[in-house]
């Protein structure tokens, strides 16, 4: 109790001593100094989170195929929140640069494959939503046992669906690697 009343009189009478003290003219504000203009966008920094991220991302990749769909969804989205950092900082840098034809063959695939895998994963949210539907009929009929099976393949079309989503953004973070690769150098 003691340390609060010490924290409320540290928030409310400081600030009133710091405007007391100020002049009654203030200072013209300078200018900042010429060099924080010639900062390098990209530095040694960007390149331990372009590494951090890339290994997130192989790491999801091994935890998806072994069925951890929940861990390796926390490092997709971690290597994701990475990615949007370095794009961001690094990004305007990299507009100009000119991708390599293995690069462009390579970025191609990816796009492919992950709206190959939105597209399942569409097929297979309205394949849930059936069956969903068809369990509560059945339920509503009486047939037990037929739903529960009708839920039981609803869930199996979830989970897959799930983990194909997590499949189409592990590609397109690839893409992302791909792009700030020069970052590992």
């Amino acid at each position: 109790m003691r340390l609060l009343r010490l924290m409320i009189v540290w928030c409310c009478l400081l600030p009133g001593l710091a405007l007391s003290q100020t002049p009654a003219v203030a200072p013209a504000p300078q200018a900042p100094p010429a060099t924080s203009a010639a900062k390098p966008a990209c530095g040694p920094d960007h390149a331990i989170l372009y590494k951090r991220a890339v290994k997130l991302l192989d790491t999801a990749e091994k935890k998806l195929s072994a069925q951890y769909t929940a861990e390796a969804k926390g490092l997709v989205k971690e290597a994701n929140s990475l990615f949007t950092i370095l794009v961001k900082e690094c990004g305007p840098s990299q507009k100009d640069r000119e991708l390599t034809e293995a690069e462009t063959q390579q970025e191609a695939n990816n796009n492919k494959l992950r709206d190959e895998a939105m597209a399942q994963v569409d097929r297979l949210e309205k394949s849930y939503e059936e069956k969903m539907k068809k369990g509560q009929e059945l339920e509503a009929k009486g047939q037990d046992d037929q739903a529960a099976q009708m839920y039981r393949q609803a869930k199996a079309d979830s989970e897959r669906a799930h983990l194909l989503a997590i499949k189409a953004e592990i590609y397109a973070l690839r893409n992302q690697q791909m792009i700030f690769r020069f970052l590992a150098r």
